[in-house]
């Protein structure tokens, strides 16, 4: 009985060792934020505006977005929070979703744009020859677990 006890206390704490490794690694790895001029310069040239709500019907409290996107011909520039996580991705959509099930369903309409690396404040430059303009909502998605952070619609 004593084994077991030990057993399972140890494997509770590595569980929690872990998950807490996974949520603060990409805290304590983030390259610096880009700061409030970097961000207007996007937002100086921006074609699109928009705004990630953080009660969105597939968000929660440790996945979700709460700030203002600016979409130029080049670069998503962002100002604001999002949840801290591991390999987010930046997508271009031509349909807004806003829960797991309909991002995937839809994943095959959109351009992943770049790497989230920050999470107060972010800027992804756009591949060439994407234009924004072809699409009207960007999201936020975990590549890693699958999981939707944020959306906003832009137009």
């Amino acid at each position: 009985m004593k084994k077991l006890l030990l057993l399972l206390t140890h494997g509770l704490c590595l569980g929690i060792g872990f998950a807490a490794g996974i949520y603060l690694l990409p805290i304590l790895t983030q390259p610096p934020a880009p700061d409030d001029k970097q961000i207007g310069e996007v937002a100086a040239e921006a074609r699109f505006t928009g705004h990630f709500q953080p009660n969105l019907e597939g968000s929660d409290a440790l996945h979700f977005g709460d700030g203002t996107f600016y979409i130029s011909d080049k670069a998503v520039s962002f100002a604001g929070r999002i949840a801290p996580g591991p390999d987010y991705r930046l997508y271009l959509s031509p349909v807004f979703v806003e829960t797991k099930a309909a991002f995937e369903a839809n994943k095959d309409k959109m351009v992943q744009a770049g790497e989230v690396r920050t999470f107060n404040n972010f800027m992804v430059d756009l591949p060439a020859g994407t234009d924004p303009g072809d699409y009207n909502s960007v999201i936020i998605w975990c590549e890693s677990f699958s999981i939707f952070i944020t959306a906003g619609r832009y137009q």
